[in-house]
């Protein structure tokens, strides 16, 4: 049987096909590559024959301010990637907690679930930036026993209260996307309610919702900009000192361009997370 399968070779027109299917492809690769080269051309020809291009590129693409920007914004940079790692574990546990309380059953939960629904409607009915400003500026006024009052940490709690609204609702759909069959299975073998949920519901739950936390998380990401509102010296805040000193607006680049280059890579591994789960379609095709 071995030797019968050594001996395999595909018929001419298997490899015919092959053959088709090979060439096709290169065909396609190359007209992808030709139509994406000429609009490109074609943009750039539109962009560096504008009267306005060379005030525009002095502006918002000057070289030396770039390289002069440069080391302030990357440290900037540097404080948001602290700030996403820091609230990204905070939100997680949270949001699990929240959608845990919507998901209680029984007349006795029910505060828990009303909390946990005023909270999330509250939440993401609220603008981001209008929470960064009534926390960033409003707490630190009160003057709370035993809490900071660095704009930092409430741009922080702003951050952590707005997102938890929307990564509650993203663990709550992945744990009632769990058929009851299983908690019926779990409670059958002898496990609790919360030993089911611990074991059973939440870690299938989590699996399930893998994409939509990693986007929440590129969101968070570059929301974390938002805190430069509060004076907090973050990449945008850092280029927005460097760009006050001659009203070059070059700084601003570095500081989208930096972002772009941590957002993409992640947003590239979700994609790659989505098709793992069975997201067939997730990333769409390039």
């Amino acid at each position: 049987m071995a030797a019968a399968h050594d001996d395999w070779h595909p018929s001419d027109h298997e490899r015919r096909r092959a053959a088709y299917r090979r060439s096709r492809a290169r065909r396609s690769a190359a007209i992808s590559a030709l139509s994406t080269l000429a609009i490109a051309a074609v943009a750039w020809w539109l962009l560096t024959s504008s009267p306005g291009w060379p005030r525009v590129r002095w502006t918002y693409f000057n070289l030396d301010k770039a390289v002069e920007a440069f080391p302030a914004v990357l440290t900037g940079l540097w404080l948001n990637l602290r700030i996403m790692v820091v609230c990204g574990v905070v939100i997680f546990v949270l949001g699990l907690l929240v959608a845990i309380m919507r998901t209680l059953r029984g007349p006795v939960f029910f505060p828990l679930r009303l909390a946990g629904t005023i909270y999330v409607d509250l939440f993401r009915g609220l603008p981001l930036i209008l929470v960064l400003l009534l926390l960033g500026y409003g707490a630190p006024a009160l003057r709370l026993q035993g809490l900071p009052t660095s704009v930092l940490f409430w741009g922080c709690v702003a951050l952590v209260l707005s997102y938890t609204a929307y990564v509650a609702e993203v663990f709550r759909a992945g744990i009632e996307s769990i058929h009851p069959s299983q908690r019926a299975a779990a409670r059958s073998l002898g496990l609790s309610y919360a030993q089911t949920l611990r074991h059973v519901v939440v870690p299938q739950a989590i699996r399930r919702v893998q994409p939509p936390l990693l986007n929440d998380l590129v969101s968070l990401q570059k929301d974390s900009g938002l805190i430069s509102i509060l004076g907090v010296v973050d990449a945008v805040r850092a280029a927005q000192i460097e760009t006050a000193a001659d009203f070059n607006y070059t700084p601003y680049v570095v500081a989208g361009v930096l972002f772009i280059l941590l957002t993409v890579p992640m947003a590239r591994f979700t994609d790659w997370v989505a098709r793992r789960q069975g997201f067939q379609g997730a990333g769409g095709h390039l």
